[in-house]
Order: C-alpha cells, then sequence, then structure tokens
C-alpha cells in the first residue's frame, strides 16, 4: 500500500512515516502543495494523508482546501483524507465537499488514523477496479465491424449467421487465417440478444500454461508473485455478454481440460480464491486447423468440441469468393481515410485489376494492409496498380545472407513446417520454440500448419 504523507512540519512527517511503515503502507513524504502534485504526477498512490495548513501562522486550511480539486483533476479514484490541527465542522464538511473521502484531527488517535487509511485504500481499489472494467467493456464492445459479403460463396455463410445469431447457441466459426472469423463472432454477437453486454476476445491458443487460468478465470493479490492485485479474467469480463475463443484448436490438452470443465459447470474459481462464481456468457470460437483430424489425432478433446460446436460457421477464403474484392476494398479505403483524414480517396480502375489478379494467400487481412499501405503511399489519395505492393508467393527466396532478420525467420519457420509436413508441435521442437511461441510467429507471418 502506497502512501503520501503530506504536511510542513518535519516531525509530524516522521512521526507518521513510522506509524503507517509499522503496518505495511510504503510512505512517500511531501512538505508543500507543490511537492505533493509533483508526487501524484509521477507515480500511483492507494492512499493520500493530506494536511491542510502549509504556511506558518496560517490556520484557514484555504491551501489544502485548494489542493483538494486539482488532486482529483490528476486522479479521481484518488483517496484523499484531510488532516488539520486547527479542525472544525466547518472545515471538515468543506474538505469532503472538495472530495476529500475522510478527515482527522491534530493530535491524532494510532488506531483511527490506521482504520481511516485501511478503509480509504480497500474502497479506493474497489472504485478502481470498477472504473477499469467499464473502461475495458466499453472498448471491447467497440463499433461493429462492416461484414461485407454479397459474393455467391459468402450467401450461406450469410443464411447461417442471420439464422443463429439472435440464438445463445456456441459457435464455431472455421476458416483459414484472415478470413475474417472475429468479424463473424462481433456480428454474432451483435444479432443476438446480448448485444448490449460485452465482447470480449481472447487468443485462446496463444496462451502460455502458466498464464492460462489467469487471463481465462482471473486471481485474487497474492495468488503468485506478481499478483499485486485483484485481476478479472475474460469469462467474468464476458458475463452477460459475449466470449470470442479465437485459435481454440491450438490449446495444449491441459488447457482444453480446464476449459471444458467450465463449459459444463458455469462456474469459475479465480486463482488462489476458494470462491466459486458463476457466468453467464455466450462462447463463439474459431479456429483455422482442422479440428476432426485434431480429435482423431489425440490433439483435441472430442467432449469439448461437443460443447463448442453447437453449430459450425466455415468462412471460404477469399480466393473463392473474389466477387466480394471490390467492395472489401472500397470499404478498407473509406476506413483509413478517415482514420488519416484523406480526403477524396479513390481506386483508380488499374489498381482494382491488380487487386483482381492477386491471389491473397492472406485473404481479408492482406487485402486489408495493402489498401491501407498504398492509401498511405499514393499521391493525393488515388491509389494506383504501382501503390500497390503485393508479395508475388511465385517468386523464388533470397539468399539467407540477403534477408533482413524477420525475412530470415520467417524462411527458417516455413523451412521447418514444410520437413515436418506442417506439425506445429514437431517443427517447434525442431526449432527450439515452444508451441504457442511458434504459433504466435506463424500468425505473424501468415503461416500454416497442420497440429
Amino acid at each position: 500500500m502506497k502512501i503520501l504523507l503530506a504536511d510542513d512540519q518535519p516531525d509530524v512527517l516522521e512521526a507518521l512515516r513510522l506509524l503507517v511503515k509499522a503496518e505495511g503502507f510504503t510512505p512517500a513524504l511531501a512538505r508543500s502543495p507543490a511537492a505533493v502534485l509533483a508526487a501524484v504526477e509521477a507515480g500511483d498512490f492507494d492512499v493520500v494523508l493530506l494536511d491542510l495548513n502549509y504556511t506558518r501562522d496560517t490556520t484557514s486550511g484555504r491551501e489544502g482546501l485548494d489542493l483538494l480539486p486539482r488532486l482529483l483533476e490528476l486522479d479521481p479514484t484518488l483517496p484523499v483524507v484531510v488532516m488539520t490541527a486547527w479542525g472544525s465542522v466547518e472545515g471538515a464538511v468543506e474538505a469532503m465537499r472538495r472530495g476529500a473521502r475522510d478527515y482527522v484531527q491534530k493530535p491524532w488517535d494510532n488506531a483511527r488514523l490506521l482504520a481511516t487509511l485501511r478503509t480509504q485504500v480497500e474502497l479506493g481499489g474497489a472504485l478502481r477496479r470498477m472504473r477499469r472494467l467499464e473502461r475495458e467493456n466499453a472498448s471491447l464492445r467497440g463499433e461493429l465491424p462492416a461484414l461485407v459479403a454479397g459474393s455467391r460463396a459468402m450467401a450461406p455463410v450469410m443464411r447461417l449467421v442471420e439464422r443463429i445469431g439472435p440464438s445463445d447457441a456456441n459457435v464455431l466459426v472455421t476458416g483459414e487465417h484472415g478470413t475474417g472469423k472475429e468479424v463473424v463472432a462481433r456480428f454474432l454477437h451483435a444479432l443476438s440478444r446480448r448485444a448490449g453486454g460485452p465482447f470480449v476476445a481472447v487468443n485462446a491458443g496463444g496462451l502460455a500454461e502458466g498464464v492460462f487460468e489467469s487471463e481465462l478465470f482471473g486471481h485474487v493479490k497474492g495468488a503468485f508473485t506478481d499478483a499485486r492485485d485483484d485481476r478479472i479474467g475474460c469469462f467474468e469480463l464476458a458475463n452477460g455478454g459475449t466470449l470470442f475463443l479465437d485459435e481454440i484448436g491450438n490449446m495444449p490438452l491441459v488447457q482444453q481440460a480446464k476449459l471444458l470443465r467450465v463449459l459444463q459447470t458455469g462456474e469459475i474459481s479465480p486463482v488462489g480464491s476458494s470462491k466459486v462464481r458463476k457466468v453467464d456468457a455466450r462462447i463463439l470460437s474459431a479456429t483455422n486447423v482442422d479440428i476432426a483430424a485434431e480429435v482423431q489425432g489425440g490433439r483435441f478433446r472430442e467432449d469439448l468440441l461437443y460443447r463448442l460446436n453447437t453449430v459450425e460457421i466455415h468462412l471460404p477464403p477469399l480466393r473463392d469468393r473474389r466477387e466480394d474484392i471490390p467492395a472489401l476494398a472500397a470499404y478498407f479505403l473509406a476506413s483509413y481515410a478517415k482514420r488519416y483524414r484523406i480526403d477524396n480517396a479513390l481506386f483508380d480502375p488499374s489498381a482494382i485489376e491488380a487487386l483482381l489478379a492477386h491471389p491473397f494467400p492472406g485473404n481479408v487481412r492482406e487485402l486489408e494492409h495493402a489498401v491501407e499501405r498504398a492509401l498511405l503511399l499514393a499521391p493525393n489519395g488515388v491509389i494506383r496498380a504501382e501503390d500497390i505492393a503485393l508479395r508475388r508467393p511465385s517468386q523464388p527466396a533470397s539468399r539467407l545472407e540477403e534477408m533482413t532478420l524477420e525475412e530470415a525467420e520467417g524462411h527458417l519457420i516455413a523451412r521447418a513446417l514444410a520437413r515436418t509436413g506442417g506439425n506445429v508441435s514437431d517443427a517447434a521442437r525442431a526449432l527450439g520454440l515452444s508451441r504457442s511461441a511458434l504459433y504466435r510467429r506463424m500468425q505473424h507471418f501468415g503461416l500454416k500448419g497442420s497440429g
């Protein structure tokens, strides 16, 4: 517990420092209003104990009272306890009106002072957790992305999405990297009765064993070395809304068992806590691997698949829905033109021809990045074919010594996957990486594996 002690008398500060340190607080000291402001601007405190008088022979408390709103501008959740030897009912009421949480009088009673400080630390922590949760939920809900899907290949996908969106059914979305699985998940959420609740997305396949339970189920303060505060897990964040588990096919079996237990019971236990909490979240998941093959090979639990796969939606790759390329490109162009404040952005016909001629192995994600890059490079916002730098997969690989470090890493990972027939576990062992670490690198380079 970090506390800022503010008083102009050195002996008072020293007495307070010894008292709170013995009770487990970590004290910082300030002897003037300027020093108080500087300390709060520079660091985070759990509570401030603030004297109201700093100028000799002044008893009005005006300096401390004027300081209160300035402190709360810096941190509205910061608990401030005021202290004065010339306290009165009127002065205490004014301090509380300006944002103080409580007050004590000099000479103070040690037990009452410490009890007051502990209470305000607990209340301040609760307020900060609530504010953090509100911010996380607001940012996670975000704005619904447009689902551009006018091609014949996407027609059955849209019919299925519109049919099951309003339900509470768990849905497994499958497809290659970059096909828009999260966009479909957000669309399903928006169609459901949970649309007013949070949409929480997590890369379930990329969570290391040591953080898996903490990320999904949360932890309590002191549960492990770095657990300095309570943490709300993704399941609890999604309570009343939708939890999207991305890359579910890459979860290790031990993590699958933990997830299955929660899906069966609807209950979570934060790490380090003996309390069980009930959660109500719709589960949407996604993967780019063949789950049936994973089950057959013993790498994915069949009972977990049944829990996740009430309905399956398969997204076709962009090469099978080429009619959507112009509309998708136009959507991305409008979006990034607004972000970068570029007026009159448009495609020259040669640019559309170049996009239609490209195979897009990276699917919709590759198209989006290509449009963003071209817009930034194009003069006057008019994108021509030469502004669109698309990598041709047929181009011969460069010699290793001519590559950048990033290119060499991608080349070596691709070679390892080719040698192992796409088996992620075998390739990870060959490269000296963990499966999750290799998988994150594969995502970065747009590479695929089989298990």
